[in-house]
C-alpha cells in the first residue's frame, strides 16, 4: 500500500513538472523592469578612433617579442577613420568602429580594423 501511494505521488509530480514546462515564458512586467532589470546606462561617449592607436601599437609589439621572438613594431597610422558607431540596436553597448593602415617596421603596410567601446571592463580591456 505504501509503494503504491509514493508511486502516485511521484506520477503526480512528473506530471506537474511536465505541464509547468508547457507554459509560455512571460517576458519581465514593469516593476522588475523599472527596479532589478534595469541594467547598464550608457552614456555612448567614447574616445575618437586615434585614442586607441597607441594601445594598438603596445600590444603589437608586446605579442611580436613574447610569441614570435620578433622585434617588429608598429612605426606609424594611415589613413585613420570611423566606419560605424553603434552600428546596433540602440539598447546595446556603445561601440565606435575604425579602421587604419598601420606601417610596420619591415615596410610593410596592413589594415588594422577595431573597435572601441563603453565599460566593456576586462573583455574588452578599455
Amino acid at each position: 500500500m505504501a509503494d503504491a501511494f509514493l508511486c502516485i505521488r511521484f506520477l503526480v509530480a512528473v506530471v506537474l513538472i511536465g505541464l509547468g514546462t508547457l507554459a509560455p515564458a512571460q517576458a519581465a512586467g514593469w516593476l522588475e523592469k523599472n527596479f532589478y532589470l534595469s541594467g547598464p546606462n550608457y552614456d555612448g561617449v567614447l574616445p575618437p578612433c586615434e585614442a586607441a592607436l597607441g594601445k594598438i601599437a603596445a600590444r603589437f609589439v608586446e605579442k611580436e617579442g613574447r610569441f614570435w621572438n620578433s622585434d617588429l613594431q608598429i612605426l606609424d597610422f594611415e589613413r585613420v577613420r570611423e566606419t560605424a558607431f553603434r552600428a546596433w540596436a540602440a539598447g546595446t553597448i556603445p561601440r565606435r568602429y575604425c579602421s587604419a593602415v598601420a606601417l610596420v617596421s619591415d615596410g610593410r603596410k596592413h589594415l588594422v580594423n577595431y573597435w572601441i567601446g563603453e565599460d566593456t571592463g576586462m573583455i574588452g580591456m578599455t
